[in-house]
């Protein structure tokens, strides 16, 4: 890392624990678009604090899905069931887009409780991971692999 990459990491970390709200939902944008290890532990901070402002968690959800780091894979099935739209929209498209498969029962449970964007964005991102939640649940068992039979027996 340059000297001077070190230094804007330095300051967008320093912003986060600013009391101005803009200054921190500006940082978790910066944060996400320079990655790196610090940046992702940060992101995954900020997505479990459940008093951090809820713009803020849901820009670091959607940062999460762009570094494509598989540590954000629980903290993100947490922030599913968090309060605030952007956060859970986020999160379920961020799930998608790192395409793990322990994501499918708590996507599955999103799609068959909420109605919304939320709801749209969940199935969207079953389609990233190859599950579909509109097929018939009697389809041929051997065709269909374990995690997605578990998604559809647990949720």
């Amino acid at each position: 890392m340059s000297q001077f990459d070190d230094l804007a990491l330095k300051q967008a970390l320093s912003e986060l624990r600013d009391v101005n709200k803009e200054k921190r939902r500006t940082a978790v944008m910066k944060l996400g678009m320079m990655g790196g290890d610090e940046a992702v532990r940060s992101l995954i901070t900020i997505v479990r604090n459940q008093n951090e402002d809820l713009i803020v968690r849901g820009r670091a959800a959607l940062m999460l899905g762009k570094l494509g780091d598989d540590r954000a894979v629980d903290p993100l099935i947490e922030a599913l069931h968090s309060r605030g739209y952007q956060a859970r929209v986020n999160a379920a498209q961020s799930l998608g887009k790192l395409g793990d498969p322990r994501a499918i029962p708590s996507l599955v449970k999103i799609v068959r409780t909420e109605t919304d964007t939320v709801r749209d964005t969940a199935i969207q991102s079953l389609r990233q991971l190859g599950f579909d939640p509109d097929a018939p649940p009697d389809a041929d068992a051997d065709a269909v692999p374990e995690a997605f039979r578990k998604a559809l027996s647990d949720a």
